[in-house]
């Protein structure tokens, strides 16, 4: 292996393996982005490797606290005409941006190319480019709550694509801000994938993160991106309880009523007809359910200041469990009425597949709904359903009845 390589007002060169060399000037080029602000070079490289000949093209772009490399290869004029291969795609180098991999544009591009165009919310007072971002606390508070999704155990990406993933990330975590009574302000991501992981995955990832918080408010601040064996996404969301008071799950009283907002058992249905081999355009819609969770967030944020509610969970483990959560923080118990619980949209569903669609209502989780607890002097708030009572005691019934089985999601438990 052999390189001749011309550099163009840079004082460093770099041989055919362009992205490693580079890596290790990164130190001195940060150091000179911070005295100059923004600079740029070109660096143009013939390089010989295995009979290919070739020209780099490596451009190097700095600011202040951030460095976007990326790179192209292209065939040297008169040269032999070999095609090159991008590693993990099998796909010629004169193929679309969408066959390229992670590795191929680096870090640093990639997350330059994720935040490209977006529009930062109000509560996020500054965005992705510095060593942290800066977010707004308006009455000196904010909620802040954190979830993951690892590949395999949280979804599986033969059941579901890159912007069902994105999706999902953010509203399991916004749906618990919005579980306290706040408004979603901002969210930091941070993403472990494989280095052959395509670029247009990554890429449609972050929209449907950015489809996600369309409905919920907020935006994406900041962030990591790291190799891994496996897609995991780690999220952190902030809350601006916006001056009321944050609504526990401790605070339940007997002679409450427990209500609902939102949709329960789709998501576990959906995954039964998925982990069936059932046709899954025949029940598309709890399939959709279980890909990309819906809260109703509206359910909660547009609540009057003065609503009789006096705790509130969001229902993502599952309602015995979320609502044991509420009795247990309270110290009371909760009696479900299973006839308030049914819906026919799930009958056919649990029908083909010879199970009781009540168990995915109670246990099955990942809905994203919200369950709360309200006083019983007033009628309910719109877009609420009421499901049973709280009465002294300890744990949750339904029909005046414990119940075998599962009560929910449980991270550490085998099989789960």
């Amino acid at each position: 292996m052999s390189g001749d390589c011309s550099a163009v007002d840079v004082e460093s060169v770099s041989s055919p393996c362009v992205s490693l060399l580079i890596r290790s000037y990164i130190p001195d080029l940060l150091g000179w982005g911070r005295a100059f602000r923004r600079a740029s070079w070109l660096v143009v490289c013939e390089c010989r490797t295995e009979g290919t000949v070739g020209w780099f093209v490596a451009s190097i772009a700095l600011t202040s606290k951030e460095t976007a490399i990326t790179a192209s290869r292209r065939q040297r004029p008169g040269g032999n005409g070999t095609g090159s291969r991008e590693p993990g795609t099998g796909q010629s180098e004169s193929g679309t941006d969408a066959a390229r991999t992670v590795a191929d544009i680096g870090e640093f591009a990639l997350i330059a190319r994720v935040n490209a165009g977006r529009t930062q919310a109000a509560g996020v007072l500054l965005g992705p480019g510095d060593d942290a971002a800066i977010v707004a606390a308006p009455d000196g508070r904010f909620m802040v709550t954190t979830d993951m999704l690892v590949q395999d155990r949280h979804f599986r990406l033969d059941w579901s694509g890159p912007h069902d993933i994105g999706r999902k990330a953010i509203a399991q975590n916004a749906a618990d801000v919005v579980g306290m009574g706040a408004t979603p302000s901002a969210f930091v991501v941070s993403l472990g994938c494989p280095a052959d992981t395509r670029v247009d995955f990554v890429s449609d990832l972050a929209d449907g993160m950015w489809a996600e918080i369309e409905r919920s408010g907020g935006s994406i601040a900041g962030g990591d991106m790291v190799r891994s064996p496996l897609l995991v996404i780690s999220v952190t969301a902030f809350g601006d309880p916006r001056g009321r008071s944050p609504i526990l799950r401790s605070t339940a009283r007997p002679g409450d009523v427990v209500a609902v907002a939102g949709r329960l058992g789709w998501s576990a249905a959906g995954l039964a007809v998925l982990s069936s081999g059932a046709d899954p355009t025949r029940f598309a819609d709890v399939v959709a359910a279980h890909r990309v969770p819906r809260p109703p967030y509206q359910a909660v944020l547009d609540l009057p200041t003065d609503a009789p509610i006096t705790a509130l969970t969001d229902v993502s483990d599952g309602l015995l469990a979320d609502l044991g959560h509420i009795a247990e923080s309270s110290g009371v118990a909760i009696d479900l009425d299973s006839a308030t619980l049914r819906d026919p949209v799930l009958d056919p569903v649990a029908t083909a597949l010879d199970a009781d669609p009540l168990d995915w209502i109670l246990a099955g989780g990942e809905d994203h709904a919200f369950a709360a607890t309200f006083t019983d002097t007033v009628d309910i708030p719109a877009g609420w359903v009421v499901i049973g009572r709280v009465v002294s005691g300890a744990g949750v019934t339904v029909d005046g009845a414990s119940r075998s089985g599962p009560s929910g999601w449980e991270s550490f438990a085998s099989g789960g």
